[in-house]
């Protein structure tokens, strides 16, 4: 099973919601996630209902069965930081040179530094290992860049090893590289069943072929349920049963049910146009041949127990077996 989940949608399908789920979801049965947050929203602090999350591993949830869920919001002139300590022993010259506004130049002008650094940090949380020579994490789950720059953001370091022929950075980005275009990783893409989601998602789909980049499932986030089909609207919408329907309304104590028998009706159409659209976009995801999961949308919205509950049906559909 994968013990890198990368986590990518195009923004407002609830990416980092279904990766917070996801980490606790992995965590059942005494595992230990880590959570990692690379876009600097905090996001994840507001999900799990806790304080801003600093540049450490933090623990932040207890999962079913005794697991631990921790989080790391990653800071790219950090990680750069301990990146110039790990290979080149700067010390406080490091520091020395984050005052000077080097490390400024080198996160936001320098090109793909920043993601190089951001994907390296989780990549070594990924092989890092305990005295005991275990892993330190069983799982490492990203909430990464939306869908349009996962592709770019994940295999920069590609480009990077290719402009540093020798030395470590070379070496970094080849290790990164490894572990990110290898079975321990997995890159999952989040949508809705909406036509602009599900054809980003195809479009992210063919872009990590392209890279050689492991796409993992497509999730399937806020799925409503479906309460009629257009059979049993174009039936109800007969003379006949209109006046069933009026019928059935005044029976039920309804006042002036002959008045709102026209609405009723309008809003079940809808409904079955909504229940097509949404056939025609799970055929598009059927077309991409990968593991799809659907996941409810809850009414009262997300807050920590319904993090939870989505945690639950991701159990439930088999995230934590042997293929996920």
């Amino acid at each position: 099973m994968s013990r890198l989940q990368v986590v990518s949608g195009k923004g407002g399908t609830g990416k980092t919601t279904v990766a917070a789920a996801l980490a606790l979801a992995l965590a059942t049965e005494g595992k230990r996630t880590l959570l990692v947050e690379v876009e600097g929203r905090q996001g994840i602090a507001q999900l799990f209902e806790t304080e801003a999350l600093p540049y450490e591993e933090r623990k932040i949830a207890v999962a079913p069965g005794g697991g631990e869920v921790f989080a790391l919001a990653i800071d790219a002139e950090r990680a750069l930081l301990d990146y110039l300590q790990m290979f080149y022993k700067l010390g406080s010259a490091g520091r020395a040179l984050k005052k000077l506004g080097a490390i400024d130049f080198a996160t936001t002008v320098a090109p793909g530094v920043r993601d190089v650094l951001l994907t390296g940090k989780a990549c070594e949380a990924v092989r890092r290992r305990d005295k005991q020579g275990r892993y330190a994490y069983d799982h490492v789950v990203m909430d990464a860049p939306p869908t349009g720059r996962i592709t770019r953001f994940l295999n920069v370091n590609d480009e990077v090893a290719g402009l540093a022929k020798i030395g470590p950075i070379h070496n970094q980005a080849q290790a990164v590289m490894r572990v990110l275009k290898s079975p321990e990783t997995a890159v999952h893409l989040v949508t809705l069943l909406e036509e602009m989601p599900v054809q980003e998602t195809a479009d992210g789909v063919a872009e990590l072929r392209e890279a050689d980049l492991p796409a993992g499932k497509v999730i399937v986030n806020m799925v409503r349920p479906h309460i009629l089909d257009e059979e049993a609207v174009r039936n109800a919408a007969t003379a006949g049963r209109r006046k069933d329907i009026a019928r059935s309304l005044t029976g039920a104590g309804v006042s002036r049910a002959a008045g709102l028998v026209g609405p009723l009706l309008e809003q079940a159409a809808e409904h079955a146009q909504r229940v097509e659209l949404e056939r025609e976009q799970r055929a598009v995801l059927r077309a991409l041949e990968l593991p799809t999961y659907e996941l409810p949308l809850l009414s009262e919205g997300v807050d920590l127990a319904g993090l939870y509950q989505l945690a639950t049906e991701l159990r439930k559909l088999g995230v934590n077996g042997e293929n996920g």
